[in-house]
This record gives structure tokens, C-alpha cells and sequence, in this order.
């Protein structure tokens, strides 16, 4: 067959297929193959019925369809998966072609697939992709990094079929060199898992301290979408409140409280705490959905272990606000925490990151998309160079506004005994990135007590290093190495 179709691709699951049929709905010829080629046949005979969509039972019928410089875009399982479609798909591909990795990658993988493939003359880009599958089949947001020299080649068709903001900007530009892509995707996942947990505590909050029902808590987040909390996890949290179930109660509360998750929360914490970026709130994200799935530990707590014994609130209004405030304060500081890895990625591995074009990505298309977003954009259009998203006018003053409020909410948790683990750590961190002077200067004498690892002086300058003979028993001779 002639080489007619604009782009390939591989991996024919619910995502991949939703793809290649936006693909197709915006004028590109798409060719397909996967592991299991029978799936090819049922795809072209089903889903992809009437469409231009070209299948292939072979690697080299699947590269021979292709235009040049092919296209080749893999929507596989992360891991081992890729490098193996990698090491099938390029001996057949010639210098100046393409390789596309939509999937969930780490981003140490998709840096060291850039190299690889680049001695061999392949252009690698490895392209998050966010919005699951409904994301994936009316625009998704979509996150590409790797060799620049791809960009011009594939840039038509991800802006294509990439969600669009109001103004009709796409949810997807470049975002940086090697792993870049897959990093700034890995870091939303993380924000994510912050925003979801964040959400319930406030659901939590509202329901243990004012004693709402489902229905309630629907009017409540219907009305905070209207406003600065407007997005896509408050409006479909919302809705969740309504759904009935079979017995004809809400569905929420016959849902067990034990969450799942695969990873990428994970990878986000282990990426901060190398690059020692203080990403609290994830990592706080994280394992509270690690005690979750304690659940029977729980149960028997809970029958041993009691809380306060407080009457309901009545200060209805008040509550909500407060509650509202400390959600809002605290996804401030989540995204500036995020964006704190962002400039430390850059610096560690050399990436010139787009900043405020990632917050524009993050527009639309996918889980985390929000009116918010815009405002981080503003501030990096306005000040490419801010040291930290906390320090923008608009979220500094927000913040100053917001306080009282956010220290409300987490007040009236305590005093009912309502866990919320990310709105405390939230307020943790404002409170110790606007402190001048920490306990960190006992901490540093503790250590060179103990192991002579040395300390700065504030009356000397900064990397010179002193060590003292604190019980006089003690030797002169510190620790060889230092580290913060």
C-alpha cells in the first residue's frame, strides 16, 4: 500500500483508539496496529467504521503506510512495554522519523529513550496526555517534550486534537527537552492527587462538622463552581452527591473509603524529595490514601481510639466559608509547590521548561483543568522570572486576604476531629516559607553535637563552615562532608 497516512499508531485500548479517532475527525489519516492484530480488524470494522483509519497486521505494513518523516505514536503500558515497540518499530524507521510515547512513562525512561534513539538519527518525543478517555476522544491536554526537532512535525496535529481555552488557544505546546514531558505530566498527576485530597477533606469537613447531606454538599459544590473554585474535580464531585444508588440512597455512602492508586503520586514524591523540593502536600496526598486502604487497622481503631464529643455547628454560613477559604488557600500552595519542582527540574537537568504555557496546557482537556490556571499564567507572562507562584501579587494577597478563613477551617477540623492532612500541611507551608528565621539553626547544632557535620554562622558569609567542641571532650576535627 501507498505511504498515505499523516501519522501511526499503536496500542488500539480505550485511549488509543479514542486518539486516532479525534485524529481522524480533524483530517488526518491515521494507521493502526497492535500486539493483538485481530484487535485491528475489530477496531476498522467497528469503532472506526467509515473513517479513514488504516490497518495494519505487521510492523512493516504499519511503517510502510506511513508519510515522511513517519510519525509513530505508541499508547502502551509504561515500562518494559515501550522499550519493546521501540526495539521493533525503529530498525525499520530511517533518520530524521519519529517516535511518539503517549503513555503514563517515568520521565528517567523517556531521557534516556531521547539519547538512545538519537544515535540512531530517530527523533523521540515523549507526550503526556491527560483527560482519560473522554479527554482523549474531544481533546485531551497534551504535554510534549523531548527533541525540538520534532515539534514542527508533529505540532498540527497534537494542537489539532488537543482541547481548546476559551479564546481558542490549544491545551498543548512544548514544553522542554528529554523527559520533560513526561515530568511536567507526572507533576499534574501529583496535583491531582492533592486536589482530590483536598476536596475531601473539605467534604469531610462540612459533613462530620455541619452534619450535611449528600444533597447539601450538591448545593454547596455547585456553588463554589461558580466561582474561584470553579473546575472540573469540583463539578463532577458535585454531581457524584446526586447519584443514587439501587436502594435508593446516595451512592457516596455506600462507596468503601479505601483508594487506590498507581503510582505517579508516588513518582512525584520521590522526584521532590531528590531534588529536595518541599512538595508537602502530595506527599501528604499520598499516604492518606495509604492509611485508607488500612481500613480493617481503622476499624478496630476507631473502637478503641476516640475523637472529640462536639453538637453540630450552627454558624452555617461561616463554616462553609471557612471551609471554602482553606480549600482554595491550600490548592494556591499545592500548584506553588509543583512549580517549586518545575524550576528545580530545569536547573538539575537542563530543561528550559515553558512555565506558563504548562499552566495553559492545564486549561482544559484534563483532570486538573480550572478557571485558576489562568491566574498562574498571568503571573509567569507577567514575571517570567518569579521565583515563587506565593510571591505574585494575586496569590500573595489572596493568601493575606484568605488567611484567617483557611486557619478557620482547619481549626473547626481539629476541634471535631476531622483528619485533613493536606489542608494543615498547606497551611504549614505558608506559615514556614514566610518565617525569616526557622528552628533550623538548633536542628544544625543538634547535628554537629552529635556527628561535627558543621554549621553557618549569620554573622559570617554563606558556605563557610564551623564546627564547635560543644562538651569540651570533643575533638577539632568535623565531618568531611555537608550536606543540607
Amino acid at each position: 500500500m501507498a505511504a498515505t497516512c499523516d501519522i501511526g499508531l499503536i496500542g488500539l485500548a480505550v485511549m488509543g483508539q479514542n486518539l486516532v479517532l479525534n485524529m481522524n475527525d480533524h483530517g488526518f489519516k491515521v494507521a493502526v496496529f497492535n500486539r493483538t492484530v485481530s484487535k485491528v480488524d475489530d477496531f476498522i470494522n467497528n469503532e472506526a467504521k467509515g473513517t479513514q483509519v488504516v490497518g495494519a497486521h505487521s510492523v512493516e505494513e504499519f511503517v510502510g503506510l506511513l508519510k515522511t518523516p513517519r510519525r509513530v505514536m505508541m499508547m502502551v503500558k509504561a515500562g518494559d512495554t515501550v522499550d519493546q515497540w521501540i526495539d521493533a518499530v525503529a530498525p525499520h524507521l530511517e533518520p530524521g522519523d519519529i517516535i511518539i510515547d503517549g503513555g503514563n512513562s517515568h520521565f528517567p525512561d523517556s531521557g534516556r529513550r531521547t539519547k538512545a534513539l538519537a544515535e540512531k538519527g530517530i527523533l523521540f518525543v515523549g507526550a503526556g496526555v491527560s483527560g482519560g478517555e473522554e479527554g482523549a476522544r474531544n481533546g485531551p491536554s497534551i504535554m510534549p517534550g523531548g527533541r525540538i526537532e520534532a515539534w514542527p512535525h508533529v505540532k498540527g496535529i497534537f494542537q489539532s486534537i488537543a482541547a481548546k481555552v476559551e479564546d481558542g488557544t490549544p491545551c498543548c505546546d512544548w514544553v522542554g527537552e528529554e523527559g520533560s514531558g513526561h515530568y511536567v505530566k507526572m507533576v499534574h498527576n501529583g496535583i491531582e492527587y492533592g486536589d482530590m485530597q483536598l476536596i475531601c477533606e473539605a467534604y469531610q469537613v462540612l459533613r462530620d462538622g455541619l452534619g450535611v447531606t449528600p444533597e447539601e454538599l450538591h448545593d454547596i459544590f455547585t456553588e463554589w463552581n461558580k466561582g474561584e473554585l470553579n473546575s472540573y474535580l469540583i463539578e463532577i464531585s458535585a454531581q457524584i452527591f446526586t447519584k443514587k444508588d439501587e436502594d435508593g440512597k446516595p451512592l457516596i455512602d455506600n462507596i468503601l473509603d479505601a483508594a487506590g492508586q498507581k503510582g505517579t503520586g508516588k513518582w512525584t514524591c520521590v522526584s521532590a524529595l531528590d531534588l529536595g523540593m518541599p512538595v508537602t502536600l502530595i506527599g501528604e496526598a499520598v499516604f492518606a490514601r495509604c492509611l485508607s486502604s488500612i481500613k480493617d487497622a481503622r476499624v478496630e481503631a476507631s473502637k478503641v481510639l476516640h475523637g472529640p464529643d462536639k453538637a453540630l455547628a450552627t454558624d452555617r454560613a461561616a463554616f462553609i466559608e471557612d471551609v471554602r477559604k482553606a480549600l482554595f488557600c491550600s490548592k494556591i500552595v499545592s500548584y506553588a509547590q509543583g512549580y517549586m519542582m518545575f524550576k528545580q527540574a530545569a536547573k538539575e537537568y537542563g530543561w528550559h521548561l515553558n512555565l506558563g504555557g504548562i499552566a495553559l496546557m492545564w486549561r482544559g482537556g484534563c483532570i486538573i483543568r480550572s478557571q485558576f490556571l489562568g491566574k498562574i499564567k498571568e503571573a509567569f507572562d507577567k514575571n517570567p522570572d518569579l521565583s515563587n507562584l506565593l510571591l505574585d501579587d494575586f496569590f500573595s494577597k489572596l493568601l493575606n486576604d484568605y488567611q484567617d478563613g483557611w486557619r478557620g477551617g482547619v481549626i473547626r477540623a481539629i476541634e471535631y476531629g476531622v483528619p485533613t492532612p493536606a489542608f494543615s500541611t498547606a497551611l504549614s507551608f505558608f506559615d514556614g516559607f514566610r518565617t525569616a528565621r526557622l528552628p533550623a539553626n538548633l536542628l544544625q547544632a543538634q547535628r554537629d553535637f552529635f556527628g561535627a557535620h558543621t554549621y553557618e554562622r549569620i554573622d559570617q558569609p554563606r558556605g563557610k563552615f564551623f564546627h564547635t567542641n560543644w562538651t569540651g571532650r570533643g575533638g577539632r576535627v568535623s565531618s568531611t562532608t555537608y550536606s543540607a
